[in-house]
């Protein structure tokens, strides 16, 4: 009875991490929607398609780390909203940076 009860835990311990990591899936996500979307739709870029989100671009130019992309978003070149720690605090900055990174492959 103990082995059971201590396999149904661990079950529900996977189980709990696991629907964890899907919500904060969804919360970047929900992030990267509020925020950015509107001018890179599936990680395109409105403005200049030449600096899409893909992986390629930003190693294209330099932006590979969350750092890099929360610098830019802090402080853009032309055409880009500013995303100060009022608009976006840091978290969610990290947040959209790590979604950028783990979706626009």
């Amino acid at each position: 009875m103990t082995r059971f009860l201590t396999v149904a835990f661990m079950m529900l311990g996977v189980y709990l991490i696991g629907t964890a990591a899907v919500a904060e899936i969804k919360s970047s996500e929900a992030e990267f929607k509020e925020h950015c979307a509107m001018c890179h739709p599936d990680g395109g870029n409105i403005m200049n398609p030449q600096k899409t989100l893909s992986k390629k671009d930003r190693s294209l130019h330099k932006i590979v780390t969350e750092a890099d992309i929360i610098k830019i978003m802090r402080n853009p070149g032309p055409g880009m909203t500013r995303f100060d720690e009022k608009t976006v605090s840091d978290k969610e900055a990290k947040t959209i940076a790590d979604y950028i990174i783990k979706t626009f492959k």
